[in-house]
């Protein structure tokens, strides 16, 4: 019997360096002859700059160059956009802003210096003289004909308009007997706060035309690749390493300005140049996520069954495009209708320019806004027609046996058993013993509600003809002379577990102690080829092609033990650290077979020395994991604080290979989501100044506003990899949103509150009692 490793809850191999303090972020890696850089920004949302006065600057006694926009012309690319979509305007980008910016944070000068606190002091003594421009925060008000405009080459802020039709809407129009359910939803702009801030380190080396970046990235690879094209230095010549990640969640799956100044400035230079961001920089000028209006209408039968969904998207794109920001708004189009086999959709969105950051990917990126808008969209209905939500839900859910299914968007789900996950939340939940203490608690004057979700997201990003800068991934596995392996993965895990989740891959296949396992990421000299850490893909596309990897190898070590044993490979098995046949009668240990492989005394025939195996991996379609979820909250009737008492869920990621990597996904997903539910919202006056640039403004959840999470799971799993893993990075973000505004509305339903937008902060919660009061 095979030893057992998939599957089990093993700690992860990360771990001890992070605890211990061993591991190095960007921040603490120190070169020789280092210069460090600042930044002076936009203090207005919209200005042409008329004059730029650095020659106090320059005089400050360790500043070694001042950079400004007109010095990069010609010599730094554009800030790139990968997203391709019709009809889409994409605004010149430059790394520093040379005549007008459009955001507050936009960087304009670069000082360079032989510290970081000369490069500060000397940023506060640059004088620019701006002539202030007119500005716009709103996304309908940019739509207007008499806005001002973002971009003055492009006749309106209009920056694509996107169409999505499924079914036939003259059925839906003409059927007298459908309700129609109508209602606005706002996604609010959010901060992805990071625990680690953004930073770099580039050192170019003349002699050797050659550039290496340290960056706190999610794609290396991706990187590396677009710093060639914006500093003219032969790929070949560039490298990209990663070192730990303090988190990223979307944020750094992006080439940013300051990467490519770093760059620019020790190209010129000659020497080292380091930046990190500071927590204000943050806030400013690293995307944003979410910032979408939902104009939404539900046309549905009595008996709660949907017949149609139509909706607006009106999604604020910010002043510029980053690698991926058109894009996003139009993942929730495709995940518009859930998990519900609803007939017919309509659904256009419209990218519009503002005078603010950029969107872009922020945990879930674009699937977290659908699943928001269809979840909210199901309790509207249930409280419409009277109905349980659960009851609601299970008359739309398509039947395990219809899968693979096609919806009315497109979009082809692998596998799915949606009855199956709701059905244990509503278990493990007690649900019916909740909804009678909800009953007897109203009576008493008190406020429980509960809240459900059930969710399905798009991962395993992706196949390469859907996706911007390809889909695949490398993956190569070496069995060293040692009899040690070494894996390394295209993919950059940043907190994930794959180090971990990757070595039970192969330690299982190969059947050898985990611990012998090693594996590589994060430094494109050591790993030639990849994409990249995001969209939940990085074991399900970048783990399948490890797992392609190692079976090239099992062959290949087959045949060295065949030739040995005198017996055909198919018959061998790997455990237990020997290749055996499998009634064990004739075996030889794995490190035996290795000797054989690298010594090359005797070869099989046709086969050559070494044991090295690659794949890339090109996954035939998307993953789609679901789940469930009961939020359970109490409102206080004088104050509007919720109170989060109980959250339960059941979240189905395919093929679980680490229990514990899970979990912590998922915990740390919860986290997010119900921040975005109760407490953070990135807030731009009318002026486009940014209200809430530090932490102190802004909210983000601490571990005493949470109750034990309740967490457990189903398995079903997919064909679109042969791990059958789905992917479960954004699960816990994607369905706790909805689940916790879902418990509060209905914690307020005695009050006749039908919908209100987040974040649920109690003063709003409090005006809506108070309102209903009123008018009764």
């Amino acid at each position: 019997m095979r030893t057992k490793i998939l599957g089990e809850r093993i700690k992860r191999k990360e771990d001890p360096r992070l605890i211990r303090g061993g591991a190095h972020y960007v921040d603490d890696l120190k070169l020789d002859g280092m210069l460090y850089m600042t930044f002076v920004r936009s203090v207005y949302a919209h200005a042409k700059i008329k004059s730029i006065n650095d020659a106090a600057a320059r005089s400050v006694h360790g500043v070694v160059d001042v950079l400004r926009g007109r010095d990069l012309e010609g010599k730094l690319g554009n800030v790139p956009c990968a997203a391709g979509l019709e009809g889409l305007k994409i605004p010149d980008h430059p790394c520093l802003a040379p005549d007008e910016v459009r955001y507050v944070g936009e960087p304009i000068v670069a000082i360079v210096a032989r510290d970081r606190y000369i490069a500060e002091d000397a940023a506060d003594k640059v004088e620019i003289e701006y002539g202030p421009l007119p500005v716009v925060v709103n996304p309908e008000k940019a739509l207007e004909k008499d806005s001002p405009l973002v971009h003055s080459k492009f006749a309106d802020n209009v920056a694509f308009v996107a169409k999505l039709e499924g079914g036939d809407w003259k059925l839906v129009e003409n059927d007298k007997s459908l309700k129609l359910i109508k209602q606005r939803f706002i996604n609010q702009r959010l901060a992805p706060a990071s625990m680690e801030t953004r930073g770099v380190i580039a050192s170019y080396s003349s002699g050797e035309d050659a550039l290496t970046v340290w960056s706190s990235t999610q794609i290396p690879h991706l990187l590396k690749t677009q710093l060639a094209v914006m500093t003219g230095v032969d790929e070949a010549r560039c490298r990209v390493i990663t070192p730990e990640v303090g988190g990223a969640f979307g944020s750094k799956l992006n080439v940013y300005a300051e990467e490519g100044v770093a760059s620019f400035a020790s190209k010129k230079l000659g020497k080292p140049v380091k930046w990190i961001e500071g927590r204000r920089e943050n806030m400013q000028a690293t995307i944003h996520g979410r910032d979408q209006i939902n104009d939404l209408e539900v046309y549905v039968k009595s008996d709660g069954v949907v017949a149609g969904l139509r909706c607006r998207i009106i999604a604020d794109l910010g002043a510029y495009h980053q690698l991926l920001t058109p894009a996003i708004p139009t993942l929730t189009a495709l995940m518009i209708l859930g998990c519900y086999n609803i007939p017919n959709v309509w659904v256009e969105t419209i990218g519009v320019f503002t005078n603010k950051m950029a969107t872009d990917a922020y945990r879930g990126a674009g699937r977290p806004e659908a699943t928001y808008i269809i979840e909210r969209a199901m309790d509207l209905v249930a409280n419409e027609l009277n109905l349980d939500p659960a009851e609601v839900r299970q008359r739309n859910f398509p039947s395990p046996k219809d899968f693979p299914l096609t919806l009315a968007t497109g979009v082809d789900y692998d596998t799915a058993n949606y009855q199956k996950t709701l059905k244990k939340v509503l278990k493990a939940s007690g649900y019916s013993r909740l909804r009678k203490e909800q009953e007897r608690l109203r009576k008493k004057g008190k406020y429980l509600g509960i809240g459900l979700s059930t969710y399905v997201e798009i991962c395993a990003m992706g196949p390469s003809s859907r996706m911007p800068a390809g889909g695949w991934e490398f993956g190569m596995v070496r069995v060293e002379p040692t009899a040690k392996v070494t894996v390394y993965t295209g993919t950059s895990p940043h907190g994930q577990g794959e180090e971990t989740s990757f070595a039970q891959i192969v330690a299982e296949e190969l059947g050898i102690p985990f611990d012998n396992v090693t594996v590589y990421h994060g430094d494109t000299s050591v790993v030639q080829h990849g994409i990249g850490t995001f969209g939940s893909r990085t074991t399900a596309v970048g783990g399948a092609a490890i797992f392609g990897a190692v079976q090239k190898l099992k062959k290949k070590m087959a045949r060295f033990a065949a030739f040995k044993l005198k017996v055909k490979p198919g018959e061998l098995i790997f455990d237990g650290g020997k290749l055996q046949t499998a009634d064990g009668s004739k075996s030889i240990p794995f490190g035996e077979v290795v000797e054989a492989a690298y010594y090359a005394r005797q070869l099989p025939p046709g086969v050559e020395p070494g044991l090295t195996e690659q794949m890339v991996f090109e996954p035939p379609n998307y993953t789609f994991p679901f789940g469930a979820h009961v939020a359970v909250v109490e409102v206080d009737g004088e104050t509007g604080e919720v109170q989060l008492r109980n959250y339960y869920c059941v979240d189905d990621c395919g093929r679980i290979l680490n229990p514990l990597l899970v979990d912590g996904q998922v915990h740390g997903g919860l986290a997010q989501g119900i921040g975005q539910a109760l407490w953070e919202d990135h807030v731009y006056d009318e002026n486009g100044q940014l209200i809430t640039g530090t932490l102190m403004d802004y909210t983000l959840p601490k571990a005493h506003h949470f109750p034990w999470f309740e967490t457990s799971n189903t398995e079903t799993r997919t064909p679109v990899n042969p791990l059958g893993v789905k992917g479960v990075g954004e699960a816990g973000t994607i369905g706790s949103t909805p689940a916790i505004v879902n418990a509060v509305v209905d914690a307020l339903k005695p009050f006749g509150v039908r919908h209100l937008d987040m974040p649920l902060k109690p003063e709003k919660i409090w005006r809506a009692m108070k309102q209903a009061a009123a008018q009764a």
